[in-house]
């Protein structure tokens, strides 16, 4: 069973020739069957032999991830045909190299040229407005009173007394500037001139384009005029400080109208520049969107293989690579076939060398897995990677966790929504996994899609077993019972009950063939009915599921060749269990098929049936009634009290063998090594032989040489172990009622909203009822997809993940072991690139 245990691994020493290394460790990574160990650990990176082609690598990929820039920056859809291409030969590495060096270059230099290019259309396109704007402010017509009145604004009263200024004897400056900044600039200029200058300003409408930013930005034109050198140097220093742009503006309109001709000429022919060079820009980086993916994931392959050889070791000669690797047993012929392909591809005549390593150090664990059981394995593996070579739970979970999960989120509408959204993803996991959406909740729930599919499934079983459809029963088969009441007790009666009893005809005396009987679900008793059968049954799959976990330990000391932990450890456990907890199960079914109304013995009749909590309490602690009800019997069967009395003594005293059954086994072990040891020492040795110390006995696979040595450690150790397992099996059982309380609380919750909303809506008789009915809907939807799917689903999820990992894995999962981790293009390649 390939799920059952983890695969069969072995540590493995490979020769290789040089020549032929790198093409040998690109089919390995083809395979992904061989996790390399680095035998250079005090080594640093740079000191390594394949260094300059890991850099090599690395300056390849950053000029990649420059061109993928440059196109998402176009938004030119890059082609992704799902090729692998195979790793290149060492000496490919040069072309790509030349290849990347002169695409950047040309990408480098057209992105110079344009952006000069914008800059000098930005300059002449502000020149234009400009020339625009002040031909405006100059024909501004004003008479020789307006002139004088701002020639005496400018110049003091004593100097305008002794001489008439004329305008043209005003200096003036134009530029551009931001128009966020326009409000700043203008109050610094009349504060730093105080006053002494005009500003005329007009705002740009069209937006324009930054030419290192590419964003749009606006901008106002302003014209500035003042009198005399002081104030020219004064404003030229406060355009500067906001970063105004000036620009020369000739006086005369003559020549005011040939720079604007000219501007307007080398505006089209620079339009024309950029046009090609944005073509030409477009096709280089159209070419290589055609290839950048194919060449990530060659530079990818390249670089992980340089990466790993420099995990190998040289040997004396130089011409040697020594490498150790961690391989499946089962895939041995299949390694050794790539390694001689490899040779064949890189021509060597020298044939690689795989030798088997004998070590003591505990292997990595390996489980196969595929798509559907995947996401299962995820999930033991969350709580402790399995110990090398030990029960794996995580085929078992394939069935125990979507069916434990169902029995709290048992809805059988519910259950519909989720199977058909996981089975979308499914259907659909071909497109879907091409997107590479990179939402953390989709791909947590892409990745769990058959577990989501499974989990919705069991939900349907569950919900028809609990007759529980969106809060609802259905009556599939018709109901066995039957009013059987006249008119006249119906209307003496606010309710009656239906008793089960031949004599009158309530029950037709067969069962719904599946399920709940729906007339349960227009009882009174309702709650009280369902909250009793669904404790009960939550009890009895808990108590088997943790049975079901501590007989899964033989096979782990079975392996492990622990075999008296069977007698100290596996048997101790069950009979603790099944004494306490198994028969609290069998209580339950006795009460179930003993006792029935309309029995012909009172004393089997519903209501002398003893309380199953009672008899339990009261077994534990050696109480019981002597004093029956009337018309009843205190005990189910005859010599209940005397084999309940059995059963707890029994319980009790396999409570020490648990504790001290180990320790006392381990204690002989080691008398037993240490007068080996004596004894081998009497008869002495051999100079120079190797003395095997006695006194501490052999660790197993299990344990991975963790094994404590001391008695003392084992004690403590056991002393804890029989602790937890003893009052665990108390508190997991009572765990299990998780199983009820969830199933109680999601039914009520799909209750009510059924009567707070959705009966609301189907209430209304007018018209108007329609309308208001689809909006109702439209809400009870969003409630029940939001709440009672999402949000009860996940915390029915966590739930049931605590009572595998807790409850079941506890009784026989280590989970002490570390992953297996192979050299893997495929899981390389599964990193975006660039997110290195």
């Amino acid at each position: 069973m390939p799920l059952f245990r983890s695969e069969e691994m072995t540590l493995c020493q490979l020769f290789l020739q040089s020549e032929a290394a790198y093409a040998c460790v690109a089919e390995l990574g083809e395979l992904g069957l061989a996790q390399f160990r680095d035998l250079n650990p005090d080594v640093s990176a740079f000191q390594r032999k394949f260094v300059n082609e890991v850099r090599r690598c690395d300056e390849m990929e950053r000029k990649l991830r420059y061109l993928e820039k440059e196109i998402k920056r176009d938004d030119i859809p890059i082609l992704d045909t799902g090729e692998n291409p195979e790793a290149p030969q060492p000496r490919e590495m040069i072309d790509l190299e030349a290849a990347f060096e002169k695409l950047e270059n040309e990408l480098r230099e057209v992105n110079q040229n344009s952006e000069a290019l914008k800059k000098n259309f930005l300059e002449l396109s502000e020149l234009k407005h400009i020339l625009r704007k002040t031909q405006t402010f100059f024909d501004e017509r004003e008479s020789l009173m307006e002139t004088e009145s701002m020639t005496r604004a400018l110049i003091p009263e004593d100097v305008t007394s002794r001489q008439v200024v004329a305008p043209h004897n005003l200096g003036f400056v134009a530029g551009v500037i931001l128009r966020e900044r326009l409000p700043a600039f203008e109050r610094m200029l009349w504060r730093a001139c105080r006053g002494n200058v005009f500003l005329r300003q007009a705002e740009i409408d069209a937006a324009l384009e930054d030419p290192v930013t590419g964003d749009q930005v606006y901008k106002s034109v302003f014209i500035i005029f003042f009198q005399g050198d002081q104030l020219k140097t004064r404003v030229k220093k406060i355009c500067e400080g906001f970063r105004a742009t000036l620009y020369p503006c000739p006086e005369t309109p003559a020549e005011r109208r040939e720079m604007a001709i000219g501007v307007m000429t080398r505006i089209e022919d620079l339009n024309t520049v950029l046009g090609q060079t944005q073509d030409h820009r477009h096709r280089v980086l159209v070419a290589a969107a055609k290839n950048i993916k194919n060449w990530f994931v060659k530079v990818r392959k390249i670089k992980s293989i340089y990466h790993t050889l420099n995990l190998f070791n040289l040997d004396v000669t130089q011409k040697c690579l020594i490498a150790e690797c961690w391989i499946p047993v089962t895939d041995m012929e299949t390694i050794q076939m790539s390694l001689r392909r490899g040779t064949e591809r890189s021509g060597s005549s020298v044939p690689p060398i795989l030798n088997r390593m004998m070590t003591r150090e505990v292997p990595p664990t390996y489980n196969r897995t595929n798509k559907f059981t995947a996401g299962f394995q995820n999930l033991v593996d969350a709580y402790g990677v399995a110990t090398y070579r030990e029960v794996n739970p995580a085929s078992f979970t394939i069935v125990s966790f979507p069916f434990l999960f169902s029995m709290m989120f048992g809805d059988a509408g519910h259950g519909l929504l989720m199977t058909l959204f996981a089975l979308w993803m499914v259907i659909k996991e071909k497109p879907l996994a091409a997107k590479k959406i990179q939402s953390e909740i989709w791909v947590i729930c892409f990745a769990g899609r058959y577990i989501m599919l499974l989990m919705g499934v069991f939900s349907i079983y569950a919900g028809f077993i609990y007759n529980d459809v969106f809060s609802k029963g259905v009556n599939i088969f018709g109901s066995g019972y039957k009013v059987n009441l006249t008119d006249e007790e119906l209307k003496h009666h606010h309710s009656a009950m239906l008793v089960p009893d031949e004599a009158n005809g309530h029950y037709r005396q067969t069962p719904y063939p599946f399920g709940v009987d729906p007339i349960w679900m227009m009882a009174e008793n309702k709650i009280p009915y369902l909250n009793a059968y669904k404790m009960k049954i939550s009890i009895i799959f808990g108590v088997v599921h943790m049975g079901f976990g501590v007989i899964l330990g033989i096979w782990n000391h079975r392996y492990f060749g622990r075999s008296m932990n069977i007698l100290v450890e596996f048997i101790p456990q069950i009979i603790f269990l099944v004494f306490l907890f198994g028969y609290l199960c069998i209580l339950m079914f006795i009460k179930w098929t003993k006792y029935y109304a309309g029995a012909e013995d009172q004393t089997l009749t519903p209501g002398c049936a003893p309380s199953i909590l009672i008899t339990f309490i009261g077994m534990v602690l050696f109480k019981y009634d002597t004093v029956p009800l009337d018309g009843c019997d205190n005990y189910m069967y005859p010599g209940q009290v005397t084999l309940q009395k059995v059963m707890i003594i029994v319980a009790v005293l396999v409570v020490p063998i648990l504790l001290f059954g180990k320790p006392i086994l381990f204690k002989i072990e080691m008398n037993k090594s240490k007068n080996h040891a004596a004894l081998h020492n009497q008869n002495g040795t051999a100079e120079g032989e190797d003395v095997e110390v006695a006194g501490v006995p052999q660790t197993d696979g299990h344990e991975g040489g963790d094994e404590p040595h001391e008695f003392s450690d084992v004690m403590i150790h056991q002393a804890i172990h029989t602790i937890e397992y003893v009052l665990g099996s108390v508190s997991h059982t009572a765990s299990y009622l998780r199983l009820w309380a969830l199933s109680l609380a999601h039914s009520q919750l799909s209750e009510v909203l059924w009567l707070m909303v959705l009966r609301k809506g189907l209430m209304f008789q007018d018209w108007y009822g329609g309308v208001l009915l689809y909006f109702i809907f439209a809400a009870w939807a969003a409630l029940t997809v939001s709440i009672l799917v999402l949000m009860e689903g996940l915390s029915a999820f966590l739930h049931t993940l605590r009572l595998h990992w807790v409850e079941f894995q506890s009784k026989f999962y280590a989970g002490a072991g570390y992953l297996f981790v192979p050299f893997s293009f495929e899981n390389i390649m599964e990193v975006q690139p660039g997110e290195e």
